[in-house]
């Protein structure tokens, strides 16, 4: 054979065979992250090829399916309730992808799960049907979280105590989903995008905010937890007025003629004194304020499964800044859902169960893919510091600040919450109220946390027992109902 035709024959058989490895590798090797890429326009036609699994609350589905009206992808997600349950599910969008439930079970809903797959469907790689999540929430205790709420912008949480399961998360303002779902909804996206109160924001789990006063519930927990006081009706040493070591300003307490001089816990609670829990906070010192904070479940992401931003109880405090750290000010935060689960804790004896809001994720036939084990909590405060504090909470509701979230046949606890905010307190204060509710009857329980970021009105008119505990009080009637 000719030379050269040789050496041609070689290089060519080469570069066949280097084209047969390359193929081979991309099959076998690269195949998975060429499907998962984002800009992978396939992934998204498959992903809407078929109707899409259901999110489904007390048995019935609160999303759903239809036909697109043009383009490659046949069918667009819709919402029943949109708005009320936004806060839940998420959206799924042709355009903007997917977020909360639907994108953290975008798999299971669209049904490339490989758990949705027999070992043939593994073999064609053929699509299987789409399986569906379920959800804790119960659809009347969202409702009147929801419509409580209403035009303002806040946030409610409810929990069972016992188990952790969330029953209601609303968030307002709300958005309808279904606005967003298809490929030409950009006009919408905009306007939600520059909407200055933020509609598409879960202030339930995402927004940590000062938590003002409820905080004091933690510092009494602490207090009681270390033995500083026996009980929540010994007299604590609290000088009124009380002014801050390092500081000339005495401290404002929010009610002036309130008696907060050496005031009880329990008084202290139900007027809200600021010179006891802030005297407290420095007699404790911020390390055995911070790990109480942090046994009820602050400085931790808690995933529900939809991941809530971190409750903050900061390090490297002075004197006068642990002092403020009492009263829920300086550089405290909180979700709604934190303060939702320290009511919870108190309410459940002292053991904290870990929040959640999906109880099973099935496939198409019902068969379980995932379920929830619901785990033993873990104990927080014992059971008498428990017991002490939910007596105080229950003064603070009866007789105290909190008297707008009393239910009808229940015995409620509660504490009320106004934060400042801005610089100086320019800002207008948010009004917390944070709460558990037992029926005397059955013994069912509820915990409920609410936040009003801005009801719109007069910063004189903003308080934590007239804004935020007529939302509880609803939530908690329905839950018990």
């Amino acid at each position: 054979m000719n030379k050269t035709i040789r050496h041609t024959a070689v290089f060519t058989l080469l570069l066949v065979l280097a084209l047969l490895l390359r193929a081979t590798w991309v099959q076998a090797y690269e195949a998975e992250a060429l499907a998962d890429n984002d800009k992978n326009r396939r992934k998204v036609i498959d992903q809407y090829a078929q109707p899409l699994g259901d999110i489904v609350v007390a048995g019935s589905a609160v999303t759903g399916s239809q036909r697109s009206s043009g383009g490659d992808l046949a069918y667009q997600r819709t919402y029943t309730d949109g708005e009320l349950y936004a806060a839940v599910t998420g959206y799924s969008s042709q355009a903007y992808g997917s977020t909360q439930l639907e994108g953290i079970y975008g798999q299971v809903l669209d049904g490339t799960d490989p758990r949705l797959k027999n070992p043939l469907d593994t073999l064609t790689r053929a699509q299987q049907e789409p399986g569906d999540v379920l959800t804790t929430i119960d659809p009347a205790v969202q409702k009147a979280a929801f419509e409580a709420l209403g035009d303002v912008k806040g946030a409610a949480v409810a929990v069972e105590p016992a188990t952790g399961r969330i029953l209601g998360l609303a968030s307002t303002p709300s958005y309808d989903p279904s606005a967003i779902a298809g490929t030409t909804d950009g006009e919408t996206w905009q306007k939600l995008l520059a909407d200055p109160d933020k509609p598409m924001v879960n202030r339930a789990l995402r927004q940590p905010l000062a938590p003002g006063s409820t905080f004091k519930l933690v510092v009494a927990a602490a207090a009681l937890e270390d033995g500083r006081y026996g009980t929540v009706d010994e007299r604590t040493d609290s000088p009124m007025p009380y002014t801050l070591p390092l500081t000339t300003k005495p401290l404002r307490n929010d009610i002036p003629s309130a008696p907060c001089e050496d005031a009880s816990i329990r008084e202290a609670l139900r007027w809200s004194c600021n010179n006891v829990f802030a005297k407290l906070a420095i007699d404790l010192g911020q390390d055995k304020v911070r790990a109480m904070a942090e046994k009820f479940g602050f400085n931790k992401e808690w995933d529900v499964p939809v991941r809530a931003y971190e409750s903050v109880y900061p390090k490297g405090l002075d004197a006068p800044q642990t002092g403020l750290t009492g009263i829920g000010q300086f550089d405290v935060t909180a979700t709604p859902l934190q303060m939702a689960m320290v009511s919870a804790a108190i309410a459940n004896g002292g053991v904290l169960a870990s929040p959640h809001m999906v109880s099973q994720v099935v496939d198409a036939e019902g068969t379980v893919l995932d379920s929830y084990d619901e785990k033993p909590g873990k104990r927080v405060v014992s059971e008498r510091t428990a017991e002490q504090l939910r007596s105080a909470m229950v003064t603070v509701v009866e007789k105290g600040t909190g008297s707008n979230a009393q239910v009808a046949g229940a015995e409620v606890g509660g504490k009320t919450g106004t934060a400042q905010q801005g610089v100086d307190n320019t800002g207008k204060p948010y009004a917390w109220f944070t709460s558990y509710g037992t029926d005397r009857e059955t013994g069912k329980q509820i915990a409920v946390a609410v936040v009003i970021e801005d009801a719109g009105g007069p910063r004189s008119e903003v308080s934590g027992n007239g804004l935020a505990a007529p939302v509880a009080q609803k939530i908690m009637a329905a839950a018990l109902r």
